[in-house]
């Protein structure tokens, strides 16, 4: 009997031991099927999202390859019947990309510098130094952001008209260093979020040393603050690179080539270079008056200056998205 009630016992542990399993593999089952489901919905909206914003630029890459011939032939939809890069051609011969190309990448590094240094400087006051009116002023700052730059076209125009500057690059320095910059506002925010966010051990150190106020700013916690300065450039010097707002307002772009305004004006420049004579033969026939090959040569010419940015963008991508990280930008 005692052996009867033994292996009973031993009966009901096996069965409790294998029960046990099963639903351990259920659960592992489960897991893993939600695992699963995760995992391919998170790629199939990845895949979904990244042909969407792809799907368009490679579109008009592939039609810049187009031979020009091909322009009104319905049978060529995507993969071109002849390759030619006569497109990338008549797109850098319009905005003459060369000089066009310069003049816009030393204005936009020179304009990210000053800015840089400007609304460093401003959020760092913002932040840490306490003076009358410093929360009164602030609210002004974040007016910046809020009208709308067309409110103060005409004054900032004349303005600049009365002191000369209209039609010279310095008018855009001007505007940066005195914290009017595109989109200087922001810049300022970001800089002092980021300043506030820092110990003030530090600051009370360097005091203790003897260091002054601008040179506790420069050597302790600009050199702390590289997470912001990054995300500062790239947005400054990405901003000036499109803008074509400020450029015109103040026809900067009337005495040089840039990029932003050659895009502008690009289909007005396009249509009497196609008339010249020269670019007839070079392209064996008049496609001056045929839209489609101006807008066909127009997004060319628009991927010919985000290229560019493109390429900057793949080397300073980890350390962009790191400052994003640590500046607590969201949205």
């Amino acid at each position: 009997m005692q052996t009867n009630l033994i292996s009973k016992i031993k009966d009901i542990k096996n069965n409790f031991v294998a029960d046990m399993k099963d639903s351990n593999k259920n659960i592992r089952r489960k897991n893993k099927l939600k695992k699963f489901l995760v995992s391919f919905f998170r790629t199939f909206l990845i895949i979904g999202l990244s042909f969407i914003i792809l799907f368009p630029i490679i579109q008009q890459a592939i039609w810049g390859f187009h031979d020009p011939s091909q322009v009104n032939n319905p049978a060529v939809i995507y993969i071109p019947e002849k390759w030619s890069l006569l497109n990338f051609k008549v797109a850098s011969i319009a905005l003459d990309y060369g000089k066009a190309l310069f003049n816009t990448f030393r204005i936009s590094l020179i304009t990210m510098l000053i800015q840089i240094f400007i609304t460093a400087i401003a959020g760092y006051a913002f932040a840490r130094l306490k003076f009358k009116w410093n929360k009164i002023l602030f609210v002004f700052v974040v007016i910046t952001i809020v009208i709308p730059p067309n409110a103060l076209m005409m004054s900032r125009r004349n303005y600049f008209t009365n002191i000369g500057l209209t039609g010279n690059e310095l008018a855009l320095y001007v505007l940066a260093f005195f914290g009017m910059g595109i989109r200087s506002g922001i810049f300022i925010y970001i800089f002092k979020s980021f300043f506030e966010g820092l110990p003030k051990e530090l600051e009370e150190s360097a005091m203790i040393d003897g260091a002054g106020v601008f040179r506790t700013f420069w050597n302790i916690m600009l050199p702390n603050a590289k997470g912001a300065i990054i995300t500062v450039g790239l947005f400054a010097f990405v901003w000036q690179w499109n803008d074509s707002y400020y450029t015109n307002m103040l026809q900067v772009g009337s005495n040089m080539p840039l990029l932003s305004t050659g895009l502008a004006n690009f289909i007005e420049n396009v249509r009497g270079l196609l008339l010249k004579p020269e670019m007839v033969q070079l392209m064996g026939s008049d496609y001056s008056k045929i839209v489609e090959y101006h807008t066909i040569v127009l997004n060319v010419a628009a991927l010919l200056a985000m290229l560019p940015l493109l390429v900057m963008y793949l080397f300073v991508q980890k350390n962009f998205v790191e400052s994003i990280e640590r500046t607590g930008i969201v949205g």
